[in-house]
């Protein structure tokens, strides 16, 4: 392996350099980059004419000028821009923003679409895999603009204005009964009886919460509460471990519920600890909470001692983000008054001079974070939700896995032993590009909601004929391509032995 690392890296650094020949000369040649300051009024054009052109080096040739710039490169000199403004602080700036946008909708983008494709796949010309062909195809033939637009006028304007008076009208929680009937009547697989059971259960149960939340005005106030938090962690306890071992033996079961009781206990024991976090304290309690679930998996597991492990992990992890979430909502009403009123934000990545404790400042981030991020999910979640589905047909119906079912194995280990592992190959190639796309940024999306991130970066400069802030994109860019393609060669032997890598 360290013989093929050792090789595609040589093979990149040479495909990246002549990259960056080309590049670097289009650029410069796009344009006149003086051509704003010939049209000053004044005796001061010259004076700025001649600084530009000795700051960018124009008064020499093209060839010269990009070994000018490769020589800085090599000793770790990102240059300046056109306004003689550093380079390597503005790319900083721009990929933290980048990062900030981007990664989050793309994980969640990977983790639903996978999800909702597999069950998809597993209920094949079902209600629920006709449902979400269609809304799949209708999502990836959405203009982003658009999307990001309405999002603005319906997620933000709208609902801050509804935020006032959060009272649900009759109509709202009809209508909202009879979607949530029909995803439970779509997922539930049975004769129609059974169908429609589930159809009246979903319609009541989504009417009834609704109706709840209206009375209480709880969106105006949020919070999970200790015996809702006990209730989720309690599910995602059981849901884990169904997963990971099933419930024929207890030992994962009882490893798995002991993490999420211990969790919802420590939620209220810590509460002066968590009135006023960090991310330093936050981090020691994930490891913290690691480390505890290790070792009831290890001293319930029994038999299952590895199963136990994780599905106690996990369990410890899902309900801290559980406790996490339940403190950000207790701090909502205290930050909707900070902001006049308006928490959804549709412009900028943060409220300009906001001030306030740890969770009042991530739940301005998160305001500014969720329009763009749902936009990035809508468009991207139909892309992951088709692949997983095909690739999970392909091989479901392949011999070894016909030979699974043959031997007797439940179908649980099947699908996520099995099916579910080289299903993902595929899935492996697309988050490659994904992930390595996202480093370069949404153009759209920032120019949109007003994100100063590597878009913005790349835009500018190729507007302004300055290459000096678009071979820095280029640059992180195009090593994150190399890298995660790279990567993604070495995931693809881990899901598949009979992949070498040579």
């Amino acid at each position: 392996m360290i013989a093929f690392i050792a090789r595609r890296l040589i093979i990149s650094f040479f495909v990246l350099l002549a990259a960056t020949m080309v590049i670097y000369g289009l650029t410069a040649l796009a344009g006149d980059p003086l051509a704003d300051l010939r049209e000053l009024p004044g005796p001061d054009r010259e004076r700025k004419i001649a600084d530009r052109t000795e700051r960018m080096n124009l008064d020499v040739p093209l060839p010269l000028r990009y070994l000018t710039w490769l020589g800085h490169l090599f000793r770790g000199d990102l240059g300046v821009n056109r306004d003689g403004q550093d380079v390597a602080v503005l790319l900083g700036h721009a990929l933290s923003a980048t990062l900030q946008l981007v990664v989050a909708a793309t994980v969640l983008a990977v983790v639903i679409g996978v999800i909702v494709g597999i069950v998809s796949a597993l209920r094949q010309y079902s209600a629920f895999d006709y449902s979400v062909t269609f809304a799949a195809f209708v999502c990836f033939s959405l203009p982003l603009f658009w999307v990001a637009v309405m999002l603005k006028q319906y997620i933000a304007i709208e609902f801050n204005d509804w935020l006032r008076d959060p009272a649900i009208s009759p109509a709202v929680i009809g209508a909202a009964a009879l979607v949530g009937g029909l995803i439970w009547a779509a997922l539930v697989v049975g004769e129609r009886r059974v169908r429609l059971a589930a159809f009246g259960a979903g319609a009541a149960a989504t009417a009834v919460t609704l109706t709840l939340l209206s009375a209480t005005r709880w969106f105006a106030d949020p919070g999970i509460g200790l015996i809702a938090l006990a209730a989720l962690a309690g599910g995602t306890a059981i849901g884990v471990t169904m997963l990971i071992s099933g419930l024929r033996y207890r030992g994962p079961l009882y490893a798995a519920l002991s993490a999420a009781g211990i969790g919802v206990l420590l939620s209220e024991v810590l509460d002066p600890v968590l009135a006023d976090p960090s991310w330093l304290g936050i981090f020691g309690l994930a490891v913290v909470t690691v480390a505890v679930c290790v070792g009831l998996g290890y001293g319930l597991g029994g038999l299952l001692r590895r199963q136990a492990v994780i599905g106690s992990v996990l369990t410890g992890l899902i309900t801290g983000g559980l406790i996490f979430l339940d403190r950000m909502l207790r701090g909502f009403a205290a930050y909707s008054d900070r902001v006049r009123g308006r928490p959804i934000a549709t412009i900028g990545s943060s409220t300009p001079n906001f001030t306030g404790d740890f969770w009042q400042t991530n739940l301005d981030v998160a305001g500014h974070l969720l329009l763009p991020t749902m936009a990035l999910i809508l468009i991207s979640l139909a892309t992951y939700t088709r692949y997983s589905r095909s690739s999970m047909l392909e091989v479901m119906n392949l011999d070894y896995v016909r030979t699974a079912r043959a031997k007797g194995l439940p179908e649980r280990t099947v699908v996520t032993k099995h099916a579910f592992r080289n299903g993902m190959i595929p899935i492996t190639t697309l988050m490659a590009f994904d992930f390595a796309g996202v480093i370069g940024g949404a153009i759209v999306t920032e120019n949109v909601f007003g994100w100063q991130g590597m878009g913005s970066l790349f835009l500018k400069g190729l507007e302004q004929v300055d290459p000096a802030p678009v071979m820095a994109f280029f640059i992180v860019s195009g090593s994150a391509i190399v890298l995660f393609n790279m990567l993604a060669d070495i995931v693809y032997a881990y899901l598949d032995p009979r992949i070498r890598l040579s």
